[in-house]
């Protein structure tokens, strides 16, 4: 049951929870020192008002916390709870009674936090994990002190192909941790407890290509699945991605209203616009991503710097090309383009599209409004890549500097910084689509490492996040 629930009886969730547990009424009443009698009248619904302390006892029987009984019975409501457990008001508790419960809380917090900040071992949890982008980045992160990881432990996506591309390549010994099923119908209960969660939210109604929609498209809404997730397992911290188009959907409140949601779970939040070309990553790729840290963890995000990775060579002829891609990779299979496509990209320069080109009247494009694009836009070998999208219609592949084509999906991947080891599953077009919507992984690396960074008590160099808190 989700604290905060009040949906069940509270006599129905005890009896619920003793009959899974196999518990007889004898047995509760000898394990809370409650009689029998008494909790029989609770679970039938006699005892209209049951004594308080007989509900903490009795949840403390059958491995509840105190609060969820406590909602049921009405003595609280979910307003009256933050996520450090710290109770507003118990209208029917004297003042003495409700100082003394919330003295016991107040100690178990601190113990518990005490105990939680030297977790060295991070599971994690994902929402909308597509192939695994933000998972392969997370448990390849890496810090001086070696105990300190993270570690997968159950995945949603909607997509049957994404889930078998996570499923071969972050966790094949344990594929049932992968739920694949829309996430408006998931089970959140049955996911499991967790230490860390990620989750790259669809992006599609946030996005600045095409027209933003926001909280009114089909997408916008789909990050409340990861607040219901951060609210029922209290991940000591959780790292969230979108679009950069995120922070002026619906002229800035969409934005507004994710973080308040975020803080009103009880963390502190660290958003910043990653360039990933600026950290290496062989692709402009602008991303959102909020980092949160649960408010009883002592530890305080700096958005890592991007000057280690200013020498790097991040141009994308170098990605592609070093090492050499052989024809027999998986994912390499090259798209056939029509005659008229070979001619109009032979026209087109590095770093040119078919609007910017100097093309023959017969190879022109008439699209209104689209003069500033990347349709049949060739890559500049000497620069970071445009942004990957799982798109590839209409002219929207993106096109060797050299050869008149389009990249293969291996190509893509490299772009992506997915290694040559990492296999995508499904057809050609479902795999452009997967590659298109993840996470770089060597950016999504730095970010985690960073992380844990934080919580080891290791310094790195930081910046400024450029997204500020008012």
């Amino acid at each position: 049951m989700e604290v905060g629930s009040v949906s069940t009886p509270v006599g129905t969730l005890i009896k619920e929870r003793r009959e899974a547990l196999g518990m007889s009424l004898k047995k509760l009443s000898e394990a809370c020192e409650i009689s029998d009698s008494e909790i029989l009248k609770i679970e039938s619904g006699q005892r209209k008002t049951p004594n308080w302390s007989a509900l903490c006892k009795i949840a403390h029987a059958l491995f509840f916390h105190p609060f969820e009984v406590l909602l049921a019975a009405g003595y609280i409501t979910e307003s009256d709870i933050n996520p450090v457990y710290r109770l507003k008001g118990l209208d029917r508790l004297s003042a003495e009674d409700m100082e003394v419960v919330q003295n016991i809380i107040d100690a178990q917090v601190a113990k518990n936090a005490k105990k939680l900040a030297e977790t060295t071992v991070f599971r994690m949890g994902e929402l909308f994990c597509g192939p695994g982008g933000l998972a392969w980045g997370a448990t390849h992160a890496v810090i001086d002190k070696p105990e300190y990881r993270i570690v997968h432990a159950w995945a949603n996506d909607f997509d049957e192909d994404t889930c078998k591309t996570y499923r071969r390549n972050i966790c094949k010994d344990d594929p049932d941790s992968v739920y694949c099923e829309d996430v408006h119908t998931l089970d959140i209960t049955k996911l499991g407890k967790v230490d860390a969660f990620s989750f790259g939210f669809p992006c599609n109604d946030f996005s600045v290509v095409g027209e933003q929609k926001g909280f009114a498209g089909t997408f916008g809404p789909l990050y409340t699945y990861g607040i219901k997730v951060l609210k029922m397992y209290q991940p000591l911290w959780f790292l969230a991605e979108n679009v950069g188009g995120l922070q002026s959907a619906n002229e800035g409140k969409a934005f507004s209203k994710i973080k308040e949601d975020m803080i009103a779970c009880g963390y502190r939040i660290y958003p910043n616009l990653y360039k990933f070309e600026e950290y290496g990553v062989p692709q402009a790729r602008h991303r959102v991503i909020i980092v949160g840290i649960r408010n009883d963890m002592p530890f305080e995000f700096k958005i890592p710097s991007p000057a280690p990775y200013k020498d790097v060579d991040n141009s994308c002829r170098t990605a592609i090309e070093v090492p050499p891609i052989t024809d027999d990779m998986p994912n390499n299979e090259k798209t056939k383009q029509s005659e008229q496509v070979v001619k109009r990209l032979k026209y087109i320069k590095p770093g040119q599209n078919a609007f910017t080109a100097e093309l023959p009247e017969e190879l022109q494009l008439h699209i209104k409004g689209a003069t500033i694009s990347q349709i049949y836009k060739r890559l500049d070998p000497d620069k970071p890549s445009y942004t990957v999208t799982g798109s590839g219609g209409g002219g929207t592949h993106i096109y060797h500097w050299s050869e008149p084509r389009a990249l293969t999906n291996r190509e893509r991947a490299r772009l992506q910084t997915f290694p040559d080891t990492f296999v995508f599953e499904g057809s050609k077009e479902s795999v452009r689509k997967q590659i298109g919507m993840a996470v770089p992984c060597r950016g999504a690396q730095i970010i985690y490492e960073a992380i844990l960074k934080t919580f080891a008590g290791i310094p790195y160099e930081s910046v400024d996040a450029n997204i500020t808190e008012e």
